[in-house]
Formats: C-alpha cells, sequence, structure tokens
C-alpha cells in the first residue's frame, strides 16, 4: 500500500482565512501545504469582491468589541497594498437621539481615537461624507476585494503545496500523526498538525473525530445595481460606504453616465442556498432606501445588473472560533468568521500561528492579545467539559443551545 505524502502542516480550506494562515506560516519559514475542494483558492463566500472592513462600534460584547479593533487594525496593516479606503459611515439609530458626548465617551472606552473613528452631527455628516444624519464616521473603512487578494496570498512558493480538486472528508489519529482521508476512503496525505479553516465544512471534519461544533450558515445575497443618470436616486448616492442595517459601497459613476452601486445583504438564516432569488433582491432595495434615508425613493429605479450569494458559517455568540482543539492535540481551527472575514483572518494569522508553533506569547501580548480575548476565541468555549477519550470511543464535546443575532430575513 502506498503510504500518503506526509506534511508537517495542513491547511484544509483555502478561502481568504486559509490562505492568509499559509502565507503567515511560509512568511514563518515553514513549509505548508493547502488543500481545497475547489480547483483554485477563494472559490465560495472568499470569492467576494466588495467585503468591507472597520471594527465594531455599535452595541455588543465588550470582548466582541474589542477584538473587531484589534482584528481591523492588524488586517489594516496586513493588506495596506490592496487597501481600497473610502471610509465608512454608520448612521444613528431611527429611535435615538445624537449625544455628541455619549457619543465620545463610548469610542474612547473602545479605544477608538480620531483617526479611526469621529462622531460627527448631521451638518458635519453632509460635509464630510454627503449624508444629512449624525453618526460616526469611520475615516479608515475600506473594502477587499478577497478573491484576488487570497490569490495573491497563494502565488507559487518553494515551500508551499497546492492540493487542489481534493475534498477532506474524515480525519484519524494514527501513530501521533493526523491522517487526511477522502470520500472513497483513501488518505490523501498525513500531518503533524492541522489547521481547519473550511466554514461549515469544519463541523463535519471535526464529527470525525468526535466533537460537536455549533455552526450554522447564514446565507446573505448582495445586490449590484444600475441608476440612470437624472433619476432622482442620484442625489442621494453616497460617496462613502454606509453601514447599520445591511452596508453599501461607494456609488460608481459609469462611462455612459449611469451610476453603479453595490448594495447589502439580505441575511437567511440556517438556510445555504446559493442560488439567486428575487425576493433577497427586493429586500437590498429597502435596505438601499434606509442605508440613504430615502423612503420615497423609487425601488424600480434600482435595476439589478449582478448579485454575489454566498454562505457565511457563524457560531452561536457571533464570534469566531480561532485556536487549538484542546481534546485533540494538533488540530487547530479558524471558522465561524460570519460577515467580518477581513477582520477575522488577519486576526487568525497571527494568533493560530503563535499557537501552533507555541511562540512565546509576548509578541501577542504587544500586539493587544489579551488573555480574556484569546479565551473568547477559543473553540474550547463551548465545550462542557475536557474529553481525554480517544475519537474511537465516540467521545463529543457537547454545549448549550447556540443563541444567535436576530436580524431581517429576506425569503
Amino acid at each position: 500500500m502506498t503510504q500518503p505524502q506526509h506534511h508537517d502542516i495542513v491547511v484544509i480550506g483555502a478561502g481568504i482565512c486559509g490562505a492568509t494562515i499559509s502565507n503567515e506560516l511560509l512568511e514563518r519559514g515553514k513549509s505548508v501545504c493547502i488543500i481545497d475542494a475547489s480547483p483554485s483558492p477563494a472559490s465560495a463566500c472568499s470569492s467576494h469582491a466588495y467585503a468591507i472592513a472597520h471594527p465594531h462600534i455599535g452595541k455588543g460584547s465588550p470582548r466582541l468589541l474589542r477584538l473587531t479593533r484589534l482584528a481591523f487594525l492588524l488586517a489594516e496593516a496586513r493588506w495596506s497594498k490592496v487597501w481600497q479606503q473610502h471610509g465608512i459611515f454608520q448612521p444613528t439609530k431611527k429611535d435615538r437621539v445624537f449625544d455628541r458626548a455619549e457619543v465620545l465617551a463610548h469610542l474612547q472606552s473602545l479605544d477608538l481615537k480620531e483617526d479611526i473613528a469621529v462622531p460627527l452631527d448631521s451638518e458635519e455628516a453632509e460635509k464630510i461624507c454627503g449624508i444629512s444624519q449624525s453618526g460616526v464616521w469611520l475615516p479608515r473603512g475600506a473594502c477587499l476585494n478577497l478573491y484576488e487578494t487570497s490569490k495573491q496570498l497563494l502565488q507559487k512558493h518553494e515551500r508551499l503545496t497546492c492540493l487542489w480538486n481534493t475534498n477532506v472528508v474524515r480525519l484519524e489519529s494514527v501513530d501521533g500523526r493526523w491522517l487526511l482521508f477522502n470520500k472513497t476512503n483513501q488518505a490523501i496525505v498525513s500531518a503533524n498538525k492541522i489547521v481547519i479553516s473550511a466554514a461549515m465544512q469544519s463541523k463535519g471534519l471535526m464529527a470525525s473525530v468526535g466533537i460537536r461544533l455549533p455552526l450554522k450558515p447564514v446565507r446573505g445575497q448582495l445586490s449590484i445595481f444600475n441608476i440612470k443618470a437624472g433619476d432622482p436616486w442620484v442625489s442621494k448616492l453616497p460617496g462613502v460606504g454606509i453601514t447599520g442595517d445591511g452596508y453599501c459601497l461607494p456609488a460608481e459613476q459609469l462611462e455612459d453616465g449611469s451610476y453603479r452601486w453595490i448594495v447589502g445583504s439580505s441575511f437567511d438564516e440556517g438556510e445555504d442556498d446559493l442560488h439567486s432569488r428575487e425576493s433577497s433582491v427586493d429586500f437590498n432595495r429597502e435596505q438601499a432606501k434606509g442605508l440613504v434615508d430615502f423612503p420615497a425613493g423609487d425601488p424600480r429605479a434600482l435595476v439589478k445588473a449582478g448579485e454575489f450569494v454566498g454562505v457565511r458559517c457563524v457560531a452561536g455568540d457571533r464570534l469566531p472560533m480561532i485556536g487549538p482543539i484542546i481534546q485533540r492535540p494538533g488540530i487547530f481551527m479558524a471558522t465561524a468568521l460570519g460577515s467580518r472575514g477581513i477582520l477575522w483572518s488577519a486576526l487568525a494569522a497571527k494568533l493560530v500561528t503563535a499557537q501552533l508553533l507555541e511562540d512565546d506569547f509576548a509578541l501577542l501580548a504587544r500586539l493587544g492579545f489579551a488573555t480574556d480575548l484569546v479565551a473568547a476565541l477559543a473553540p474550547a468555549r463551548f465545550f462542557a467539559g475536557a474529553l481525554a477519550a480517544p475519537p474511537a470511543l465516540g467521545a463529543l464535546a457537547s454545549n448549550s443551545k447556540p443563541i444567535f443575532p436576530s436580524a431581517p430575513k429576506a425569503k
């Protein structure tokens, strides 16, 4: 019987997260084998060309707020050369009165200085962002093409092995190594350490070694609209990104005088259908009206010119799972990125690499990785207790029923 090729480190999943982790390991002088079921990188949710990035500044757990700030700074530093910085505006909620002192105090509590987040009244927002609403201006907010970035990260390298069209369905521990099997039960490769960054596929892979993960799919559909020159919508189209109930990118004027505007996205919890839906397009038209505060806008003037449909993977507490599976030594996770793939990928690259290489954590501490933040990301937060039994005994990690964020749905 032919022995499968052996690698010290194998990364399963070549989306933006797997690609970033692999690139970080290569920069640290390590050899990496990356495996993906598709013929090229970034074939699923990471084929997205219009992802936005900014620190979270609204309601949420203190750890989520601290983590998105840290992740944003790491992402900005990593992708500065391809960072499409256009700024992002987050309007004040309709049911709230703008209180500059209150907003400023909140931003300061998050350690967000004015070069990252600035409270604006409606007049200031009109002058700076072209939007007559109060809110918070995030001047360093940006957009990143996940597809092109993932390909760039996985360019040919002497220490990089890429196995495309290779679907891993099962893991097994044999003689201190991990074997990776395909659907015909053939061992593809063996590895000392595995990083699983395969979105919802992570759930099945971990189930094969007796670990249950509380992961859930969330379908999202983004719309690309065309607006004719002279339409009343044109005066409302933003020159910056907007985030709130949904998000949009700055509108772009085309050669014929019309405008291209990207708005999204629907939030279909528990669904993984990748087909386009007209109901999701209509949902995005309504979101567009709310984003630019144009209730009188005729939704029919937003003519569909394209779309992107992706399935995000989320955990119950809205935080990603990043770190080792302590019950299965040698396996590391980087999944449940939700809608923050840019941020969590940059963070996962630093954290997983340090954990995998058993680094001194002094560097991570200087970057801002406090102990409680590392614990908040650890997959073990969902486990009821230590699982000493090997997979053959059928030991299972349990978790309390996850609570998912509520959001409007498009059906």
